[in-house]
Order: C-alpha cells, then sequence, then structure tokens
C-alpha cells in the first residue's frame, strides 16, 4: 500500500479545493491501473493563522507504487493547485506501507495537527526521519497538512462521511443551480443520519458553498448510503462527478481538555468554569460573557451569525456551572457550544411588605428594611427564585454557524441532556 497526503491547493480568493484535487489524483491513479481503497478529508486546527475556510487535508490510500503516487499527485497538483495566489503553498507527502503501519511519530504529530500549531521544520524533521518523499510548491506550508492526513488514518477512531458533488469546469464562478425545495426535503427524510445539511429555523440551504470553486455540494451524516441517497433527491445542475469522503468532521476531534488558566490562543478547549461576569450585548450584536475556575477568568464571546444561539447564551446567570467549547483567540473563546451544568435558581432581592406588596426601603446601614406604609421590617435582603428559560443540559451554534469539525448534538455522545438544533 501507498499512502499520498496532500494540502494548501486552494485560494480564498480564485477558488478550487483540495478535495477536488484528491478526487482528480485518485482518478488519475485508477486510469493507471492501480486501485483506490478509499480518501480521507482531515479537517485540522480550525485556528491555525494559514487557512482557507475549511484548513482540509486528503490522504489517498492505493496500491500503487510510490514512484507511480509521487508523478501522478505532483501533475495534478502542478495543473490544480491556485498557486498564483501566494497564500496557497501546496504540499504533496507519499508514504510507502499501509495506512496502518505509519511511525508512531506521525500518528502523533497528525493528532497535534488538529489540536495544536505546527512549525514548517517540525514536518520537514519527521519526513526526513520517515523517509517520506515529499514535493512542495511556493514556500511549501502544505507539507504540514499533508503528512498530517499520512498519520490520520491510525490516529483517530471516529470517522464520519462526506458526499461531495463537482460541477461541470465551465460552471465554475457562476451562481449555483440547486433547488432549495429538494434539498430541505431530502434533508428532512434522512435526519438525523445525515446531518447539517440545511438550516431550517434560518431556512438556509447550508450545503452549498459560495465560493467559485468545484464543489456543487456536500452532504455529511453517519452513514454513507443515507447521505448518498440524500443527493439522489435533489434536483439540481449537471454534476460532473462525485465522491463519498471518510472524515473527522462533526467529531469535535478539534477540542481538548485544558483549564481556564492554561486557555492559549490558537487552540480549541473544552473546559470547566462559572459565569463570573453577565452576558452583555455589544456593537455588532455580539454577547460577551466572562467564565472563572481557580481564580482565573477568560472572556467568550457568542458572534452575531449564531443567531439563535445568542439568546440561549443571554439566558445565562453569574454562578452557572458551565462547561464551555470553542477556539480562543485573543485571549477570548469563540462559543462552539456550551454545557449548562448547574443553574442558580434564585438572586437576590429587596424584600416586598407582606401587608401592602409594595418594595420597602432600607432602613439604614445595618439597619434592615422597613415598608414606609405599613411600618413592617425586616432583617435583610431574601432570596427570590429566578425565571430561567434555560434547562440544564448542553446547547450548540445553528448548523449555518458550525464549524466542520464540531460535533452536532444530534450525534450523541455527550455527558448530560441536548439541545439540538436543526
Amino acid at each position: 500500500m501507498t499512502v499520498i497526503g496532500l494540502d494548501d491547493t486552494d485560494s480564498r480568493s480564485r477558488g478550487m479545493c483540495t478535495t477536488y484535487v484528491a478526487d482528480a489524483v485518485a482518478r488519475r491513479l485508477v486510469e493507471a491501473g492501480a486501485a483506490v481503497e478509499r480518501v480521507l478529508l482531515v479537517r485540522c486546527n480550525p485556528a491555525v493563522e494559514h487557512k482557507t475556510r475549511g484548513n482540509a487535508a486528503l490522504a489517498v490510500h492505493t496500491d500503487a507504487a510510490p514512484s507511480t503516487a509521487v508523478d501522478v499527485a505532483a501533475d495534478v497538483v502542478d495543473g490544480a493547485a491556485e498557486t498564483a495566489d501566494d497564500r496557497t503553498n501546496p504540499g504533496v507527502v507519499v508514504a510507502d506501507g499501509a495506512p496502518g503501519d505509519v511511525p508512531a511519530a506521525v500518528v502523533t504529530f497528525a493528532r497535534r495537527a488538529v489540536t495544536d500549531i505546527h512549525a514548517r521544520a517540525d514536518a520537514h524533521r519527521l519526513l526526513e526521519t520517515a523517509g517520506y518523499r515529499a514535493e512542495t510548491w511556493g514556500n511549501g506550508r502544505g507539507v504540514i497538512g499533508a503528512l498530517a492526513a499520512i498519520g490520520a488514518r491510525t490516529a483517530f477512531d471516529e470517522w464520519t462521511v462526506e458526499h461531495i458533488a463537482y460541477r461541470r469546469p465551465e460552471r465554475w464562478g457562476t451562481d449555483r443551480d440547486v433547488d432549495a425545495g429538494t434539498v430541505f426535503d431530502a434533508a428532512d427524510a434522512r435526519y438525523p443520519a445525515v446531518w447539517d445539511t440545511v438550516d431550517r429555523e434560518a431556512g438556509e440551504v447550508i450545503c452549498v458553498p459560495h465560493t467559485p470553486g468545484p464543489v456543487l455540494y456536500g452532504i455529511r451524516g453517519d452513514d454513507a448510503a443515507a447521505c448518498r441517497a440524500v443527493t439522489a433527491d435533489i434536483d439540481a445542475e449537471p454534476v460532473a462527478r462525485a465522491r463519498c469522503f471518510r472524515t473527522n468532521q462533526g467529531t469535535d476531534a478539534h477540542l481538548r481538555p485544558g483549564t481556564v488558566a492554561g486557555a492559549r490562543d490558537g487552540r480549541s478547549y473544552r473546559l470547566d468554569g462559572t459565569v463570573s461576569t453577565a452576558p452583555e450585548t455589544r456593537r455588532g450584536g455580539h454577547v460577551f460573557l466572562a467564565v472563572a475556575d481557580s481564580g482565573a477568568e477568560l472572556p467568550c464571546v457568542a458572534f452575531e451569525p449564531t443567531g439563535r444561539f445568542r439568546d440561549r447564551v443571554r439566558r445565562l446567570r453569574v454562578g452557572d456551572d458551565l462547561t464551555v467549547c470553542g477556539e480562543v483567540a485573543s485571549g477570548t473563546l469563540k462559543l462552539e457550544k456550551f454545557a449548562l451544568r448547574d443553574r442558580r435558581e434564585t438572586e437576590s432581592a429587596t424584600p416586598t411588605c407582606p401587608d401592602c406588596g409594595r418594595t420597602m426601603e432600607s432602613a439604614g446601614r445595618g439597619q434592615g428594611y422597613r415598608c414606609r406604609d405599613c411600618g413592617t421590617s425586616t432583617d435583610g435582603r431574601v432570596e427570590r427564585p429566578l425565571d430561567r428559560g434555560l434547562a440544564v443540559g448542553w446547547y450548540e451554534v445553528p448548523p449555518r454557524a458550525r464549524r466542520h469539525v464540531a460535533r452536532p448534538l444530534v450525534r450523541g455522545g455527550f455527558d448530560g441532556p441536548t439541545h439540538p438544533e436543526r
């Protein structure tokens, strides 16, 4: 067996998609007489600076000879990668051997590529140690993701699928012709085996990108047959070709355990803490609060595009115990989901007069409260029940705002009640 890793062939402004390049490599290998066992779509750390939207690396598992694999992959990347954009710096890595036989150091590198930050020098040292062949373009930054893709099969235990349909080349850069009604109907029929196809509450189709690249739509789910069934029911422009990828999307593979005090920029965390400042809606509609633990405090934010998720955040109260998940940037955690563990059920309030029902007034420092009209008094403030409107459990951003690698609540596997968004 031979494993081919590819990364960074696309451009934010000019389009292309590394999944398309990997599909082209796989097809060329088959045309050359080789077999392709699978193609992996690996979402790396979504918090790194140098990335396009999804930060995807690809791996092609084939029985082609390593020399053939290098020649085919390099030729395809040469012809397809958007290297005219100086931010596009492709990398190809070829490993001789089965995916399960990669060295432990490469497996560790793959895991860290999803949760941490690598330098190019790290990748090149490991390439030399492992004896892998690499081809690079530009500054060669893509070699990091390409090497991570080599070790991904062993690095991760959980995989989902995405069925991607590609457009005819003459249509690239034009508006996509996809009937939204058929997408909603097909998504409803296969939910929850297929997820994040549409945002029902917002009325948006989210499986259809808006970039100028070759992708027509991508259907994500836990079952390949269900994803293919959705595509069969969608009315759209002609599909040039399609492929079903195994992927770490929807798994929360990017989240690392940590503490409020230890959270660092450029990583994504799952942290426990207590709400220490009340939610505040600021300019632009973003909602901020802070969580604290063991004397440390971390600001958190639900951005305006997360829509109705912000309403859940606004209902939090100082003293609530939470688990928060998201990327840390500029010292602030960008909320992807949170779990309300223990609610504050009461708040301190000025007492009311038991006779007339009016709010009492302070009788002076340390002298309690009294009713000016009735003369009744009490020693101090009272605890009043809070109308929370927020049950204990997990809450998430809606599908329209969810990262590729983030796990939708509907997939299960959470340590508490869930309140999924559809």
